[in-house]
């Protein structure tokens, strides 16, 4: 047995497509204001405690940023979520249905804290989470193996890092691939761009729980890939994973004004039975890894920020306590810039291939036959700007951006909301030509995206 001791790296993506005036509940600023609730204020509580990895993109934190949004959702939480969970608690008291009231007052309390929290940091909430922040994105969250050129890359990635430098300041080079699409022409741009560090998907190349998941990779061009073990992940972030528990809230039966009361089995939910289960997962996760890496190396369990809290109502609950547990079960926590410094990457293999963590770890989810039309679509907007300038308008520039976002195919793929991913994408689509025709009727429409725009050579 090695002597060498194991460690895990939590490493939590947070994102959010551009949504500031773009719709109504539930796909518009809403559905950004219902992760800060339920999210991004209850992590702020539990990140100081222990070493997390957390990559921020930069769309998000230009949303945070922009003014008054962070006044709007502060209006919504104090003004729209109460009238709806006292339509809804009515509605139940007088059908006799006393724990589904209950519930809808608990859930009421806990968006008035979340209001209490945000007044309180005011306009700092985006300075909250950059101050945990390691790790920046693409400007958009474009999956960089669809984009038709090297400019089209560039942009996306030096105006990320350059977003992330100016709102942090110090960069180690940890850069989170969106979707963790990664392809090996991509490691020379990376490398160019001053990244040190990423994630990739290699279950199909090793296998999963093969011990090569837990050492990080040196790439021909430079960059160190860690590869995430989705044998670990799979606990999580599964059909079959913690959050299917019968105990846990029910995240798509919907009450009419769009609240959750009740459980996975159909019964009422029990927030206290809940916390209860959530602590018995993180204990049987923690016990998981200790195995996992009993003979040394890194488990990197990688996961959308937004499933705790906001998708898996007991998410930042189970995080705390897997933190808990990791003193009590002696597992070591470590966030992969530290680890860089104790695990020699060892050189990739020569037969790595196109790989990401969506549905086949290929790229059918953004480019597959449901959404052919909008890879193409983005790829051919990009070759004629590409043909037509040296370098674009800026408002040119930010159309393609927001039109290059991998959130509308992922939608589109996944048949979750309706018809607002291909409206969206659409609608870039138009604004972009109309710009590049000359008209500035859209110059602002997306002011506050990507303030920094680099990168862009033919």
């Amino acid at each position: 047995m090695s002597t060498e001791r194991g460690e895990l790296a939590l490493v939590l993506h947070t994102h959010m497509p551009y949504v500031l005036g773009f719709g109504t509940w539930p796909f518009g600023e809403e559905w950004l204001w219902e992760a800060i609730a339920t999210c991004y204020l209850p992590l702020l509580g539990v990140l100081g405690r222990a070493p997390v990895t957390l990559s921020l993109t930069p769309v998000l934190c230009d949303q945070l940023e922009a003014p008054g949004a962070l006044a709007r959702c502060l209006r919504f939480l104090r003004e729209v979520r109460p009238e709806s969970h006292r339509l809804d608690a009515e509605a139940f008291r007088h059908r006799g249905e006393d724990r589904l009231e209950t519930e809808v007052l608990r859930s009421a309390a806990e968006y008035a804290a979340a209001a209490e929290a945000l007044a309180a940091l005011g306009d700092g909430l985006p300075a909250a989470l950059a101050a945990h922040g390691m790790w920046t994105s693409a400007a958009t969250h474009a999956v960089l193996p669809l984009l038709a050129t090297d400019a089209g890359v560039a942009l996306q990635v030096q105006t990320g890092i350059a977003s992330h430098r100016r709102r942090v300041g110090d960069w180690a080079g940890g850069f989170w691939l969106p979707e963790c699409a990664h392809a090996t022409w991509l490691d020379a741009l990376l490398e160019e761009a001053g990244v040190r560090a990423t994630c990739v998907e290699l279950t199909r190349l090793f296998g999963a729980g093969n011990a090569r998941h837990l050492r990080p990779l040196i790439s021909e061009d430079g960059p160190v890939l860690w590869p995430i073990d989705r044998q670990t992940m799979a606990l999580v972030w599964s059909d079959r994973g913690y959050p299917a528990d019968p105990a846990y809230r029910d995240r798509h039966r919907l009450t009419p004004r769009h609240h959750r009361v009740w459980r996975n089995d159909g019964g009422p939910y029990d927030h206290q039975a809940a916390r209860a289960v959530a602590r018995s997962h993180a204990r049987d996760f923690v016990a998981r890894v200790v195995e996992r890496v009993r003979d040394g190396g890194v488990c990197v369990c990688a996961l959308d920020t937004e499933l705790l809290g906001h998708w898996w109502h007991e998410g930042i609950v189970w995080l705390e306590a897997v933190i808990d547990e990791a003193g009590r079960q002696d597992l070591a926590l470590t966030t992969l810039d530290d680890a860089l410094t104790r695990h020699e990457p060892r050189p990739a293999p020569l037969e790595l291939e196109l790989t990401s963590w969506g549905e086949g770890e290929d790229l059918r989810t953004w480019s597959g036959p449901a959404v052919a039309d909008l890879a193409w679509g983005a790829r051919s907007a990009e070759l004629r700007l590409l043909a037509m300038f040296d370098r674009p308008p800026d408002a040119a520039l930010r159309q393609l951006l927001a039109l290059q976002s991998s959130d509308w195919a992922f939608l589109a793929s996944r048949g979750t909301a309706g018809e607002y991913p291909r409206e969206r994408a659409q609608g870039h689509a138009q604004a972009l030509a109309r710009v590049v025709q000359g008209s500035d009727e859209l110059a602002d429409q997306l002011g506050e995206l990507a303030p920094e725009l680099i990168g862009w050579t033919r």
